[in-house]
């Protein structure tokens, strides 16, 4: 660029020189020089004009206008530029062409809005599922569309880590999960999957549970009362009969404590317990629980600390707290060896209520700590008669932590005992009126 520059003024300044000595040559150097500024002049003008004439079209693919000097390198390289920019431009726009053909054949809904909610694309399962207008809703707050209190809240909360289930505004037989991303500067997108038969199978899966459950109940109640009045008449009986009664109570026993459980569970699941947030001395609750425990453990002789004398209470339903606590310290009495250590602490901070378990017995493989709240799951595959559950137990605590706003903390590993937590929000707690204490010791 230098060289072409040093060039262009070689040749307007030789180009001056020769019409001031044309000028001298008249008599007239100063016209000369004049004539020669003005010819320069007129001819920038015109290289101007073309130059504007031919921006004037940015598409344009035309060849650039022919000049010399450095307005022929500076077309040139202008038009250099707008070919790279156009082959640039038609390579974005074929990707963006792309994406979006391939987000509109996709089955979940897509939708694009900015920090404050309004609609900038969306693909056409999104119509669909959600029932947008692409002539109308362009540029429309999505609070308008979907409006749904739940929806306006998730959406501000900014808290995407669990997607959100809703009925679709456009279709209320469709059920929707909602997944929030952020991106840019707080853009947001937004995908919305059909779940409905998902939904549906799972309402299938509990009222199957719940009607079998009730339905088990009654025969087996018949059952029970049978056997325990054969047990009860035990000594009139030979001896292979007594041993052929007992082992069926026992697994009649069995089978009463799994349909309790699935009935329990059903019914935290379903919302058909109300939850009732009433003021529950956790400090008396687990005492009563741990003096069940030491009763549960018998010959095994588990020593059973307490440690609750934090003075708040926690709002909640106090027999699915009792059902909860009740798994967790049981499960504990069970798996741990006799002459074990079980800790059993309340306490609270900043970060709310927490109830501890804390056992010495054989710890559970990492592997299984993800699947251990899951219904039926178990670690231990063996299910021996003396430490087999229902595995309904830790689902159940599950659900009532779920309905109380609360998680689910495990710690465990293989020899070195396990200690489950249970988190309660600081909104749960309430100050005592008094001051309850159940002091520190053997339960």
């Amino acid at each position: 660029m230098q060289q072409i520059w040093s060039r262009h003024l070689r040749y307007t300044l030789a180009g001056l020189v020769g019409t001031s000595l044309a000028g001298f040559y008249v008599g007239y150097p100063v016209y000369g020089l004049t004539a020669g500024l003005g010819l320069y002049l007129l001819w920038t003008l015109n290289q101007t004009r073309r130059l504007a004439q031919w921006l004037a079209d940015p598409d344009a693919k035309d060849d650039p206008p022919q000049s010399l000097g450095i307005w022929g390198d500076l077309f040139d390289r202008l038009h250099k530029l707008n070919q790279n920019y156009l082959q640039t431009r038609d390579q974005l726009r074929a990707r963006i062409d792309r994406i979006q053909e391939s987000t509109n054949a996709m089955r979940d809904g897509v939708i694009m809005t900015d920090a404050r909610g309004a609609m900038e694309w969306w693909n056409g399962s999104a119509e669909h599922l959600l029932g947008f207008r692409r002539n109308t809703d362009q540029g429309q707050y999505i609070f308008n569309l979907i409006r749904t209190p739940a929806f306006k809240a998730y959406f501000d909360a900014k808290d995407y880590r669990e997607p959100l289930e809703l009925h679709s505004p456009a279709r209320p037989h469709i059920h929707l999960q909602i997944q929030i991303s952020l991106f840019g500067e707080e853009d947001r997108l937004i995908v919305a999957k059909d779940v409905t038969r998902l939904h549906q199978l799972e309402q299938m899966r509990r009222d199957f549970v719940s009607n079998v459950s009730h339905e088990m109940r009654t025969p087996l109640t018949v059952i029970s009362g049978y056997l325990e009045t054969l047990a009860d008449n035990a000594g009139d009986l030979p001896a292979k009969w007594r041993r052929a009664i007992n082992t069926m109570a026992t697994q009649s026993f069995r089978m009463e404590t799994l349909v309790t459980d699935l009935i329990l569970l059903s019914r935290i699941e379903t919302g058909e317990q109300a939850v009732n947030d009433a003021p529950t001395n956790v400090g008396r609750l687990v005492r009563q629980v741990c003096q069940d425990a030491q009763t549960l453990s018998g010959e095994k002789q588990h020593e059973i600390i307490l440690e609750a004398t934090d003075p708040h209470l926690l709002k909640g339903d106090g027999n699915q707290l009792r059902s909860a606590f009740s798994n967790l310290i049981f499960n504990a009495v069970k798996y741990t060896p006799a002459g074990g250590r079980i800790t059993v602490a309340w306490f609270t901070n900043a970060e709310g209520g927490h109830l501890s378990v804390k056992d010495t017995g054989a710890g559970i493989d990492q592997v299984h700590i993800p699947r251990l709240t899951e219904r039926f799951y178990r670690a231990d595959p063996s299910r021996h008669k003396d430490t087999g559950g229902t595995g309904l137990g830790l689902a159940i605590v599950k659900h009532v932590l779920i309905n109380h706003d609360g998680s689910l903390e495990i710690h465990s590993r293989l020899g070195e005992g396990s200690k489950f937590v249970c988190h309660f929000p600081p909104e749960r707690l309430i100050e005592s009126p008094q001051s309850h204490t159940t002091g520190v010791g053997e339960a």
